[in-house]
């Protein structure tokens, strides 16, 4: 009938044509939808209603055997724009899927347990039991497909491990819902009781409630907690604030988390308390968090997986308060810790100046410093590149302090070393650190090649400009493509005060507060090694009209 009237010679019933879908073109239109629909989808899922394992061939073949895939197809259609959209919202509906966030305990069934079986079929015990439970209430709440990270991924396929690693968090936020499953958390509970679950304590359960839109926590008996009634438990006010006491997440985070790499720092901070079964999982789980796809390696080892990790944050956003941390340095490079627990003690926060307080200094110092030598220092750091790492050495542009003198304190207990320090243009000051280095001063100078600096890491608000770091990636826009892993860049806007001189006054006050500092000796080679510290270095110049103290301005490459 269509061909007849596609080569009609009535234009009028040509153009008739045009309003029509042919079942053909109906199928190529449900193909395009059904693979921008399952692009963002798990590799595999369970199938609630037969019980089988189904990867995406599997998937589609059931759909298109379905009476919604036939109702689509069964007539031609007319009104082509209005009809897409149809088949848009069939496909979404039927493909939807349901995400399982949970605490592995004993045998859980992976996938070559399950496989080409009927999981209602097998033994209910352990595992089995809660999967069936799990696929179960997904099929209650009308989901035909379910996934869980025990037996809908083939771990022995090197491609589909390294794929569902980098997109887990992907899946979680295109998930219609992800149930929560609190093995520890008895019926009936009272408030309270999420917060005590074990399940606060895993690595993978941060992006797991973060990334998805609906969220449903069941008790150990699979009804909900504390609301029967619940249809998404990020609409509760008191359960979301039950999490965020347990977890420290604000819970504005929660409900509406965007991944990216604004407020490192703190999203660190939330892992810092966090375990896993596999050591570099530590750092795997914090891949979608930060919005990073990088390689999976389970022989890499904690240090190097976090060292990875790290290295892509500074090296994507500029933003150097990752290197903000306590503890021991990683064999990856010293310039960052061994273990993510290095970040349960929070930022390092100085006070600032108000604007009036700022304007006052400013005011004060003019006529007391030179305003040419402050423009010529402003522009020096404006000039600054961000920190950058390359082959595992971080390049960090730093204003440099070199530590003149460093006496070691007399009593220390066996594994730290306290040392007094002195530097031209800063106050003493003390740190305790594990390692020792031999102590030196201006009449008992150290051999030629070492130097030990105390430096300040360069932020570029510290000129009043936008700061890189804090941008951000909208979830809505987030998928598992290459083109939407970088922070896009928002043009820096510069202040008007920061064309007169009064730029470069201010930013001699900001210079002279206090500043979390860095210790840093040089090897034989002329490369340096972060010394870490016990505790955050608090160092302060001790004029800060004293210009030339300010002055040695370089980019330092660190191991």
């Amino acid at each position: 009938m269509l061909s007849k009237l596609e080569n009609d010679s009535d234009t009028g019933t040509r153009e008739l044509r045009q309003q029509y879908l042919s079942p053909s073109e109906v199928d190529c239109a449900i193909q395009k939808v059904i693979d921008a629909q399952l692009d963002n989808a798990p590799l595999r899922v369970l199938d609630t209603t037969t019980g089988l394992l189904c990867d995406r061939e599997a998937q589609i073949l059931t759909f298109k055997s379905s009476i919604e895939y036939m109702e689509l197809l069964s007539s031609t259609i007319t009104h082509r724009d209005i009809q897409i959209k149809h088949v848009e919202e069939v496909v979404m509906t039927y493909f939807q899927y349901v995400m399982l966030s949970h605490r592995w305990e004993g045998k859980e069934p992976l996938l070559q347990d399950i496989q080409d079986q009927v999981i209602y079929k097998l033994d209910p015990v352990g595992g089995i039991k809660k999967l069936q439970s799990f696929c179960e209430t997904a099929r209650d709440l009308g989901y035909r497909w379910a996934w869980s990270d025990t037996c809908c991924i083939d771990k022995n396929i090197d491609v589909e491990l390294q794929a569902s690693v980098k997109s887990m968090f992907v899946w979680y936020h295109h998930s219609a819902l992800t149930v929560v499953y609190l093995s520890d958390v008895p019926p009936l509970s009272k408030s309270g009781a999420l917060a005590k679950s074990v399940w606060n304590t895993r690595g993978w359960t941060v992006q797991e409630f973060l990334a998805p839109k609906v969220i449903l926590f069941y008790q150990k008996d699979w009804t909900l907690y504390l609301d029967p009634r619940a249809r998404n438990h990020k609409d509760s006010v008191a359960i979301m604030q039950e999490l965020e006491d347990a977890t420290g997440i604000d819970q504005q985070a929660v409900v509406a988390f965007h991944p990216g790499m604004r407020d490192a720092r703190e999203k660190l901070q939330w892992a810092s308390t966090r375990i896993t079964t596999l050591q570099e999982d530590i750092a795997y789980s914090l891949f979608g968090i930060f919005g990073v796809r990088l390689h999976v390696d389970y022989t890499e080892k904690k240090q190097n997986a976090l060292g990875r990790l790290l290295q892509e944050i500074i090296a994507q956003s500029g933003d150097i308060t990752a290197l903000d941390w306590v503890g021991k340095s990683s064999e990856f490079n010293s310039c960052l810790p061994a273990d993510i627990t290095s970040y349960k003690t929070p930022p390092c926060k100085l006070s600032s100046l108000s604007e009036d307080e700022i304007q006052s200094s400013v005011f004060s110092l003019r006529g007391v410093v030179a305003l040419q030598s402050a423009s010529e220092l402003y522009q020096k750091l404006d000039s600054l590149s961000a920190p950058r790492f390359a082959h595992r050495r971080l390049h960090l542009p730093c204003i440099v302090f070199p530590v003149t003198e460093a006496k070691r304190q007399p009593g220390h207990d066996k594994d730290t070393y306290t040392y007094e320090l002195k530097s031209d243009g800063l106050r003493n000051l003390q740190i305790t650190t594990e390692d020792k280095f031999t102590s030196f001063s201006p009449a008992k100078p150290p051999p030629v090649w070492q130097k030990i600096l105390l430096v300040h890491p360069w932020s570029r608000h510290l000129l009043g400009l936008h700061d890189p770091a804090y941008d951000t990636q909208s979830v809505d826009n987030w998928s598992v493509s290459e083109s939407s892993l970088h922070d896009s860049l928002p043009a820096q806007t510069r202040p008007d005060y920061l064309d007169s001189h009064s730029g470069a006054l201010r930013l001699i006050v900001r210079l002279g507060q206090p500043f979390s500092a860095f210790l840093l000796a040089r090897q034989r080679d002329g490369e340096f090694k972060r010394i870490a510290s016990n505790c955050n270095i608090i160092a302060q110049v001790k004029d800060m009209t004293s210009i030339s103290y300010l002055m040695d301005i370089r980019i330092l490459e660190i191991l």
